[in-house]
């Protein structure tokens, strides 16, 4: 049997603190005029609404009337009223539309502009598709509530206030009839509508997680059909939509079971009161007119009422949005910027100086990534960082783009303390190579050119030939303007790699941090990258992390960490002769294990 899906969202999905909603305040507040004029539409609309029973009492009124020209002035003051109600209700629309798209919309750039500049530690407590859910579907209910639901809300409020106080004046003992019939409408309304509410709840995890579970098949789709697992996948998708539809139909037949309670006591409820209605018209108690109008009143208000109980779920839920964005936007940064930063002093020669260093990542903070390194990296020069799995070398490199701070121990760039500076100054003298290399969604020449925007066509095509990047660019069907593909699907992953390294040589910063830089390439290609990466390395201080040992020996200076410490440094050779980890590890690696 397929298991319930239990998901942070669903538990999260509504709130009933409606209080919440007052967070929208800050990005409501500028647009005051376009709020006022939607409420005065909202008023005006209103009113015109519950007048235009009261013309209608007199069209019908005066149908036997010996003078037509008063029943032809009725019958045009219907038409102005329903025009004036037309236009009002456009009006508002129009308003009150925009004014949620525009909030929305900078709600949406206000979340995104926080997540983008908030540290990665921030991803290790909420995963990316959970801020990705929030500015797109929470924002979506949001605009719901703003572009529609609270002026409807709020017109539907006026409306049965003002219906009720009418259909008092036009027959108190009609009214009184009407009162005693709303509660028998309304308990089935409410007992059936939390039975309702719950049950679609649980029909959305379904549907979430038959979603979640197609994605998770089709994104992996060449592993499922390596292992012949393609009958597995399609029974677990079949189990969790089976159980999707299971649940479909009892939310269908509880809503059918609710429509049939309800329409027939409306009915019922309305029959009655027409005909004790008709019953006083024919006994001169009222008129034709005065009994239509107050039926039109009854609808009004009947319909207000309906039109409430619906919005209040969906103002419960906005409120749940909204309290999920706030969090977001008030998420506490684990890094931030001093209030008075310290400046570099240009130009940066790229002294580099790790003082006992001790950095644990939030989610494993028992286990120090790196453990009181101390190292110092001289302008222009190369360190290569090696070990095993785990040892420490990719958190330098982390550690020293401030992605993380220590928990104890600093890190300087030419004497100052990276927390003392802003990190877009410090990041703004280094470019990264990283082991997974990022490809956007757009051309070869502007994924090269995300190193340095303002760079020119020949300062792009030169880094890519520094990178052994232009031969295949060149063979692309629009060549640099060739799309690449979302995440760079249309290239290999050493092309990716050659690309994710011209983007370094472009942005000519100071710092080089290459971490896996050449694993993906093949054997000419990384000659030639190693040769590019040498020459630029000339002039840089150049921080290299790999596994592969051939790719370091030319270095000026090997550090070997093990469970996040220095264990060894120094040359090539000189490790070597030394022993240890090191010479354990290039043993393995230039003879194939054959000294193992």
């Amino acid at each position: 049997m397929a298991r319930r899906p239990v998901t942070e969202t669903t538990e999260r999905e509504s709130s009933r603190r409606v209080g919440a909603l007052s967070a929208l305040w800050p990005f409501l507040r500028p647009y005051k005029g376009l709020m006022i004029g939607a409420g005065l539409a909202l008023i005006s609309t209103a009113v015109i609404s519950l007048t235009l029973p009261l013309a209608v009492r007199r069209v019908v009124d005066n149908f036997g009337a010996a003078d037509g020209a008063l029943l032809d002035r009725y019958f045009t003051a219907a038409l102005v009223i329903a025009a004036l109600l037309a236009l009002g209700t456009g009006v508002r629309y129009a308003l009150v539309t925009r004014l949620g798209e525009r909030v929305v919309a900078d709600i949406r750039e206000a979340v995104f502009n926080r997540v983008i500049a908030i540290s990665p530690a921030f991803f290790e407590r909420i995963m990316t598709g959970e801020v990705l859910s929030r500015i797109t579907t929470d924002t979506t209910l949001i605009l719901s509530v703003i572009g529609s639901s609270i002026s409807v809300a709020l017109r539907n409020v006026l409306i049965l206030i003002g219906g009720l106080v009418l259909m008092l004046f036009t027959s108190a003992k009609l009214t009184g009839l009407v009162l005693l019939i709303v509660p028998a409408v309304v308990v089935p309304i409410l007992v059936l509508g939390r039975r309702l509410r719950v049950l679609s709840r649980e029909n959305q995890d379904w549907i979430a997680a038959s979603s979640g579970n197609a994605s998770e098949a089709l994104l992996s789709v060449q592993t499922v059909q390596a292992f012949t697992a393609e009958r597995a996948a399609q029974a677990r998708f079949g189990e969790v939509t089976e159980a999707s539809f299971q649940s479909a139909r009892k939310r269908i037949t509880t809503r059918a079971i609710m429509t049939v309670i309800v329409i027939l006591l409306v009915f019922s409820g309305v029959v009655g009161v027409l005909w004790i209605g008709a019953r006083d018209v024919r006994a001169d108690a009222m008129s034709a007119g005065a009994l239509v109008q107050f039926v039109i009143y009854s609808v009004m208000v009947a319909g207000s009422v309906g039109a409430l109980s619906e919005i209040w779920g969906e103002v419960q839920r906005a409120a749940g949005a909204t309290e999920r964005l706030v969090e977001l936007l008030r998420a506490e940064d684990a890094v931030t910027d001093p209030d008075a930063p310290e400046v570099l002093t240009q130009p940066v020669k790229g002294r580099i100086a790790f003082e006992g260093v001790t950095l644990a990542y939030p989610s494993r903070p028992e286990r120090p990534a790196l453990d009181g390194v101390s190292l110092v990296i001289e302008p222009g020069e190369t360190v290569a960082f090696v070990g095993p799995s785990g040892a420490g070398k990719t958190t330098i490199i982390q550690a020293l783009l401030r992605f993380y701070d220590p928990q104890s121990g600093k890190i300087t760039l030419d004497g100052v303390d990276l927390r003392a500076m802003e990190r877009n100054a410090f990041r703004g003298e280094m470019a990264l190579v990283p082991q997974d290399p990022v490809i956007f969604a757009t051309t070869a020449r502007e994924n090269i050119r995300f190193g340095r925007p303002d760079a020119t066509d020949a300062e792009v095509e030169a880094a890519a030939q520094a990178a052994a990047a232009h031969d295949f660019i060149t063979a692309l069907p629009q060549g640099y303007e060739s799309e690449v593909g979302e995440r760079g699907v249309m290239l290999s992953g050493g092309q990716k790699q050659r690309i994710a390294i011209a983007r370094a040589i472009l942005r000519d910063a100071p710092v080089l941090l290459l971490d896996e830089a050449t694993s993906a390439l093949d054997a000419e290609s990384e000659r030639a990258v190693q040769m590019a990466v040498e020459e630029l390395s000339k002039n840089r201080t150049t921080l290299v992390v790999a596994h592969r040992l051939a790719t370091v020996k030319k270095a000026d200076r090997i550090v070997v960490m093990e469970e996040g410490r220095i264990v060894a440094e120094g040359t090539h050779d000189a490790l070597v002769a030394e022993g240890g980890l090191y010479a354990r590890l290039a043993r393995l690696q230039f003879t194939d294990g054959a000294a193992l």
